[in-house]
C-alpha cells in the first residue's frame, strides 16, 4: 500500500469565518452534466523538492480557499427550492498527498518520462482509483446527485518517479473547464507568492456572484413537468477514448479547404473546420455499421463559454461555477443538415459554414431566454445534459482550448499538460484539449479525445483521407470495472 497522507484543510482565516455561507445553484449550473470532473496537472518535479511542493500546495489551497468559497462543503437542498452549494465554519476539503516514487512501489506506477511517452494518456495511469479521492472519479453515478449532498471538491497530489500527477476533483455544478481554469490560476498565483515571497492575488468576490444566471423560483401552480431523468440510449455499444493530434500546419490546410469561395463576406474559423471535418469524417465510417435514417439530421452538440459573450453586465474572467451554455442542432435557429448531407451532400466549406452559424446563434439573448423557460420545470436537476441518452453518432464537442493552464506558473514549475481523466465512458463526447506547446515555431497543435466505438476504431485510425490531417496517439481512456 502507498504511503499516504491525509489532510482535512480548511479554508485559511477560517476561524473568523460565519457559522453557515450558503452560494444558491444557479439556473445554469442546473443544465451541465451531473458528474464529477477528475481533471489532472502534470509536473516535472525533482525528488528533493516534493516535500516541499507538497507543502506549497497545501498552503497555496489553503489561501485559494478562503478566495473560491463555494468549492469548500457540500451541496445541499434548499428549504425554499432548490440547492445551494453549503460551506459551513468548519467545513474542510480532502487534501492527500500519496508517494508512488518508493522503491517498494516504484515499479507499480509509471515515471513521469513514461507518461509523457504515452502523451498523458488516463490509460497510461492504470486503475484511477489508486490516484483519485473515491468516488469523486468521472461519471453519471448516484454519488453526484445533489439529494446525495454531495461534496464538492478533493484534492491529491500523487509523487512518482521524475514528477507529479496532480489531481484536482470538483463537482460539475461548481465549474466549468473555464472557472476549472481561473481556479487553476488563482491556485498558482497564490502558490507562485508563497514559493517567490511575493505579494499574494487578489480576488474579486465578483467572481462568486452568479445572480446574473439564477432565475426566480416561479410559484408551484405554475411549475411544468419537465422531461425524464436522462438515461444511456440502448443503442450504444462499447467504446474508447481515442486521442489524435492536428498539427497548426495541417490545421492551416484544413481551414483553407474548408473556407467558402464567395465573395459574401462570410467567413469560418479553424475551429468550423476542424469540426466539419471530424463530423463528416466519423459519420461516414459510422453509418455502415448504424444505418440511420439519411434523410433525417443527426444530432450535433457545441459547447460555449459564455464568459465573452455577456455584455449586459460583463462578467469578470475568472468568474465560477457554469457559465456555458450548448448549440443544439435540434434546436438552432438555422436548419440541420441530414446525415446524407453531412457524409458528402454537402461540401466541406457548407459544413464548416453550419458550424459557424451554430456558434453564432449563442448569444446573451438566447441564454436569457432558455433560463426563463428552465426555472418554470419542477425537477430543474433533470436537465443536465447526457449525450449518450442520445443514438449513436450524435456528438457532443466540448472546445478546452482556452484554458491553456500549462501557462501558469506555481513557483516551482508549470504543468506539462493537462487531461480530464476519464475511466467511465459517455458516447459521443469529443473534448478538444489545448496544444502542449505555443511556441511560435513549434508545429503542435490541439489534441482531440474522441469516444468511438473500439468495433470501429480501426478504421478511424487508418483511414486515408483522416490520416492527412490527424496523428493517432493512442487510447486515451476505457472502461474500468464498476
Amino acid at each position: 500500500m502507498p504511503k499516504q497522507d491525509i489532510v482535512h484543510l480548511h479554508p485559511l482565516g477560517w476561524e473568523n469565518d460565519p457559522e453557515e455561507e450558503r452560494f444558491k445553484v444557479s439556473s445554469l449550473d442546473y443544465l451541465t452534466a451531473c458528474t464529477y470532473n477528475n481533471y489532472a496537472l502534470f509536473f516535472r518535479v525533482d525528488d528533493a523538492d516534493k516535500t516541499q511542493v507538497a507543502d506549497v500546495l497545501k498552503s497555496g489551497l489553503e489561501r485559494t480557499l478562503s478566495q473560491v468559497r463555494h468549492i469548500c462543503g457540500t451541496i445541499e437542498k434548499d428549504p425554499s427550492g432548490g440547492y445551494s452549494f453549503v460551506k459551513k465554519k468548519d467545513s474542510t476539503v480532502k487534501f492527500v498527498v500519496q508517494w508512488l516514487d518508493l522503491p517498494e512501489d516504484s515499479d507499480d506506477y509509471p515515471s513521469f518520462d513514461e507518461i509523457v511517452k504515452g502523451n498523458f494518456c488516463t490509460s497510461t495511469l492504470g486503475d484511477l482509483k489508486r490516484w483519485s479521492v473515491p468516488p469523486m472519479t468521472y461519471g453519471e453515478k448516484p454519488e453526484a446527485h445533489p439529494d446525495s449532498s454531495p461534496v464538492i471538491a478533493a484534492y491529491k497530489v500523487n509523487f512518482i518517479r521524475g514528477g507529479l500527477v496532480f489531481i484536482m476533483h470538483h463537482h460539475h455544478y461548481s465549474n466549468d473547464v473555464m472557472g476549472w481554469a481561473g481556479l487553476v490560476r488563482q491556485l498558482a498565483e497564490n502558490c507562485y507568492a508563497t514559493v517567490n515571497q511575493t505579494p499574494f492575488p487578489q480576488w474579486d468576490p465578483a467572481c462568486l456572484d452568479l445572480s446574473r444566471f439564477t432565475k426566480p423560483i416561479v410559484p408551484e401552480d405554475s411549475k411544468i413537468d419537465g422531461p425524464p431523468v436522462p438515461e444511456r440510449h440502448p443503442d450504444h455499444i462499447a467504446a474508447e477514448m481515442l486521442l489524435f493530434h492536428l498539427p497548426k500546419s495541417k490545421a492551416a490546410e484544413l481551414k483553407k479547404l474548408a473556407t467558402p469561395t464567395s465573395t459574401d463576406g462570410s467567413w469560418i474559423s479553424t475551429y468550423d473546420a476542424f469540426s466539419a471535418f471530424i463530423w463528416r469524417t466519423i459519420s461516414r465510417l459510422r453509418a455502415p455499421v448504424f444505418k440511420p435514417d439519411l434523410s433525417a439530421p443527426l444530432l450535433w452538440i457545441g459547447a460555449a463559454d459564455m464568459r465573452r459573450r455577456m455584455h449586459t453586465p460583463k462578467v469578470p474572467a475568472r468568474i465560477q461555477r457554469n457559465v456555458m451554455t450548448v448549440a443544439f442542432s435540434s434546436t438552432a435557429p438555422v436548419t440541420a443538415p441530414t446525415a446524407a448531407e453531412v457524409i458528402s451532400g454537402w461540401s466541406l466549406s457548407e459544413l464548416a459554414s453550419y458550424v459557424r452559424q451554430m456558434t453564432n446563434s449563442i448569444t446573451q439573448e438566447a441564454l436569457d431566454q432558455m433560463l426563463d423557460v428552465v426555472s418554470t420545470v419542477r425537477d430543474q436537476t433533470a436537465l443536465n445534459i447526457r449525450i449518450d441518452a442520445y443514438p449513436p453518432m450524435s456528438v457532443l464537442q466540448t472546445d478546452h482550448r482556452d484554458a491553456n493552464v500549462t501557462s501558469t506558473d506555481f513557483g516551482f514549475a508549470k504543468p506539462f499538460a493537462y487531461r480530464h481523466l476519464i475511466d467511465r465512458l459517455t458516447q459521443g463526447v469529443l473534448i478538444i484539449y489545448p496544444s502542449r506547446d505555443l511556441s511560435p515555431e513549434s508545429d503542435e497543435g490541439p489534441e482531440f479525445s474522441i469516444s468511438y466505438e473500439t468495433s470501429l476504431k480501426q478504421a478511424l485510425i487508418e483511414d486515408p483521407e483522416w490520416c492527412k490531417y490527424f496523428e493517432y496517439r493512442g487510447v486515451d481512456a476505457i472502461d474500468a470495472p464498476q
